[in-house]
């Protein structure tokens, strides 16, 4: 069975004390006969606080938001795989929707972050999506296959097989506005098949496939009961404690009944 997993995404968000409060709530709400994996990912500044404190939930893991794609070296305000690794990060975000656009970061530079994130041990978990003219425009999966196919289908069996890819219509993220769960299963599925045919249909059916986009306690049951929506990367409700907890909540159920 798929590895099933609820992340939150906190970006730019939470001063130290309510990021403090805030693993405190999750940790509080945490059911020890769900199977869920929770990921948390906090600003890069908070993780070794954070670890510490889940040391009474060893269960929940930590992710970076980024990482260079550098190994190490005069490259000012950044942060290597091999440092996020060493404060107790297990996962990291990698090609997510905003680092593509504001900051311009390519498909190219992109699959080196891979490459440097897997030599560190740390799980990528490799966004894409399009944007709404995109989807407009009907070229919604030719868009996911580029980004897929530059970005990470360099690796061999063994890398493609320690990811985990998240789908984020840009249109969707902090937006409100949510993929219906048919949009999220068609993507999801369509997904899996890239990976059948570059690789195997038993690796396609053993990778995690979350969903991003404006995923509320409202709306996790649905997408989380699509046969290829393997959870979802969570961003404005992962702030809220009571609203995570609901979502972990939904994605817990959702294991139990299958």
């Amino acid at each position: 069975m798929r590895k099933k997993i609820v992340a939150g995404n906190w970006k730019m968000n939470l001063l130290y004390a309510e990021a403090m409060t805030l693993v405190d709530a999750v940790i509080d709400g945490f059911d020890e006969k769900g199977n869920t994996e929770i990921i948390l990912a906090p600003p890069s500044i908070y993780i070794h606080d954070i670890v510490s404190k889940l040391q009474r939930c060893p269960q929940i893991a930590l992710s970076s938001q980024n990482c260079s794609d550098h190994s190490k070296g005069a490259f000012t305000g950044e942060l290597s795989a091999a440092m996020l690794a060493s404060v107790g990060a297990e996962y990291v975000l990698i090609g997510h929707s905003e680092r593509r656009s504001l900051y311009a970061e390519k498909d190219s530079q992109l699959s080196e972050k891979v490459k440097r994130a897997l030599e560190n041990s740390l799980i990528p978990i490799f966004c894409c999506g399009e944007t709404l003219e995109q989807r407009n425009n009907k070229e919604h999966f030719s868009t996911v296959k580029s980004q897929l196919q530059k970005g990470l289908f360099q690796l061999d069996t063994t890398g493609i097989s320690a990811c985990v890819i998240a789908y984020e219509p840009v249109w969707a993220i902090g937006t409100g506005v949510t993929a219906s769960a048919a949009q999220a299963q068609e993507m999801h599925a369509f997904i899996r098949s890239l990976l059948s045919e570059q690789y195997s249909p038993d690796l396609a059916d053993s990778i995690s496939i979350l969903y991003g986009g404006s995923v509320t306690s409202g709306n996790a049951a649905e997408l989380f009961a699509c046969k290829d929506v393997d959870g979802g990367l969570v961003g404005g409700a992962s702030l809220k404690g009571e609203e995570f907890n609901k979502i972990i909540s939904a994605m817990n159920l959702q294991i139990q009944k299958r």
